[in-house]
């Protein structure tokens, strides 16, 4: 089997597998705190910010002939348009937090509602895997999988924050377990279609890398720094996604 797609193959159970993580440490720890959630979310924004710009859009523009700037923006906007349009029909972790069930479940918490927010974390893992695969077209495989650790990181607060709404809604404790590990399969399933998606066609290249740079930044700006910052950790949430963009650089400097 090739080199490369063994790589691949365990990057993509690792960035799946870190929902699956959270999962675990949401079992172990109920209700961790916001301040604790909010900086490892944070962090992992930070990765990614540095990850999409320099590792996903950057490479866009450089492998674009005169026409290139044109194709890494509409790529951009391309892959945000995609990802609002499921924020229309599926709403992720900010646009639930009003109903309070993934911090703070009570007997009340409707269990339509937990599915909802499981469902739409599932569709949303689809996209993050998709960018995930992506960054290994660039043959940069540093970046690649660094920008696979970004969205693997911030999988697992996502994964933690899913089990104790759906325990206090009454799902067993197993079934939950298999629902976390059902979204964490679908992240997996995402890395290996971009991967095998970018491999097909080198010509489309430019446009897929920009694309998944468009659906980070989406994913950066509309629901990591909303969620991190909707708690009163504002402070700490902007340090430490500045510390998690600073090692990026520093990872870049010294290893690329």
């Amino acid at each position: 089997m090739d080199i490369g797609l063994v790589t691949v193959l365990f990057t993509a159970l690792g960035v799946g597998g870190a929902t699956l993580l959270g999962s675990i440490i949401g079992f172990i720890f109920k209700n961790p705190s916001h301040k604790v959630h909010d900086a490892i979310l944070s962090f992992a924004a930070g990765v990614m910010l540095c990850a999409a710009v320099v590792g996903l859009i950057v490479p866009s523009l450089e492998y674009n002939g005169d026409w290139g700037i044109l194709v890494t923006i509409v790529g951009v906007l391309a892959g945000a348009l995609v990802i609002t349009i499921i924020d229309r029909f599926v709403p992720h972790l900010h646009r639930l937090a009003g109903t309070d069930i993934e911090r703070r479940p009570n007997e009340n918490t409707s269990l339509s509602k937990v599915m909802l927010f499981v469902i739409a974390i599932a569709i949303h893992n689809l996209p993050e895997g998709i960018a995930a695969g992506v960054g290994f077209g660039t043959g940069d495989m540093l970046y690649a999988l660094t920008i696979a650790g970004g969205i693997a990181l911030q999988n697992i607060p996502e994964g933690m924050v899913i089990i104790s709404p759906m325990i206090a809604a009454g799902v067993s404790k197993t079934r939950a377990f298999l629902l976390a590990l059902a979204t964490g399969v679908i992240e997996i399933v995402g890395t290996l279609l971009g991967y095998f998606f970018v491999n097909i066609s080198t010509v489309i290249l430019p446009f897929v890398l920009a694309f998944a740079g468009g659906t980070m930044l989406y994913v950066i700006s509309d629901e990591m720094i909303p969620e991190t910052h909707a708690h009163g950790n504002e402070k700490i949430a902007t340090f430490t996604l500045l510390l998690g963009f600073c090692v990026m650089l520093a990872v870049d400097f010294f290893l690329g």
